[in-house]
């Protein structure tokens, strides 16, 4: 399966990211199917991102699943993520929709 990920480079404390359409089983920094766009955290605000929409439009289309952050971002620079991948995400999702439950509170009974 195809995803969308970012693919890291840069120097040590000081990361860019390379957004990337990748086999899943290839490593994080291994070899890469296309270059969509990039990321750069450090940058200044308006100038962090720059993506190939069209081409990332293209990906989705063709059945891509994006990560957590790449949705995230993509959704953030005006694009669309299809709901077959939205779906994909919720259950991807670090967050638990089932909450845990309280701990129960000792009683402690004199007696």
């Amino acid at each position: 399966m195809v995803v969308l990920r970012f693919k890291r480079f840069g120097r040590i404390h000081r990361p860019c990211f390379r957004l990337c359409a990748t086999d899943q089983r290839a490593p994080r920094d291994g070899a890469v199917i296309e270059e969509l766009g990039w990321y750069d955290p450090g940058a200044p605000e308006g100038k962090q991102w720059k993506f190939d929409m069209d081409r990332v439009q293209h990906w989705f289309s063709k059945g891509a699943q994006p990560s957590l952050t790449v949705a995230n971002l993509v959704k953030k620079a005006g694009g669309t993520i299809p709901a077959a991948a939205v779906k994909a995400l919720a259950v991807r999702s670090k967050v638990s929709r089932h909450p845990k439950p309280a701990p129960a509170a000792e009683e402690k009974k004199e007696g």
